[in-house]
């Protein structure tokens, strides 16, 4: 998409979202500028909320203003890097993720950023760099163990070694329907198991087993004297009720 289309385009989906969710956001800005990470050179940032705090009534929008940014640049990278990106989804998604960074300036909350450091973490990953293995705790809680970043979901699962070594499978919920997969053979202290055989769409699932773990160890993990035990693996699911 060129240039002048894109901006166009992004002038046209921030003009369908309503006044009262822009209250307080000077405007709109889009630059021709590619914003590449530091240190990987293949992620680039779509977007930025840029938000000054300025002296007013408590309570009132005027005491911050943002602009939203969105950089054509970075698209246009990473439309060349992925043949399946989709330009008109990822210029309303980060329209969007920008404006939410502003609505939680307004509250004097800011939830995005533990959603931005799960993402990069996630990015590590998948590169096969050392990551933050409870990083996906920082993503959107949908319910008590489960956990969703962007089209990401992660299910927890609790074991003590003991109860581990003496289960067989696994069960789990999924949309309403009872599911089981194979227990695998390690457990670690961070397992994840993504799930194969159901349809998820565009979407992951993985659950995650964590080691029951005594205060020590925690207090060890976040004063960084310990490394986790981290595992990777692949489950098919089947419906509880067949097997």
């Amino acid at each position: 998409m060129e240039f002048e289309a894109f901006e166009a385009a992004a002038r046209a989906a921030y003009q369908e979202i309503p006044d009262a969710f822009k209250e307080g956001v000077g405007g709109l800005v889009v630059s021709r500028e590619a914003l590449v990470h530091a240190e990987y050179p293949d992620v680039f940032t779509l977007g930025h909320c840029l938000t000054e705090d300025h002296p007013s009534d408590y309570g009132s929008p005027d005491t911050t203003r943002s602009v939203i940014a969105l950089y054509w640049g970075s698209f246009r990278q990473l439309a060349k890097l992925d043949p399946s990106f989709d330009w008109a989804d990822e210029l309303w998604e980060t329209l969007t993720h920008e404006l939410r960074h502003h609505l939680e300036s307004l509250a004097g909350e800011d939830e995005l950023e533990g959603v931005d450091y799960a993402a990069d973490e996630t990015f590590k990953r998948d590169k096969g760099l050392d990551f933050d293995p409870w990083y996906y705790q920082h993503g959107e809680a949908v319910a008590s163990g489960a956990f969703r970043i962007e089209n990401s979901w992660y299910l927890e699962q609790s074991f003590t070694s003991g109860r581990f070594e003496r289960a067989t499978h696994l069960d789990f919920e999924w949309k309403g329907v009872a599911l089981r997969v194979p227990r695998p053979e390690r457990l670690g202290d961070v397992h994840f198991v993504r799930i194969r055989g159901i349809e998820l769409e565009h979407a992951t699932l993985e659950l995650v087993l964590l080691r029951n773990r005594s205060w020590w160890e925690d207090v060890k993990r976040l004063a960084g004297a310990s490394r986790p035990v981290v595992y990777e693996s692949e489950a098919e699911a089947e419906p509880a009720a067949d097997c």
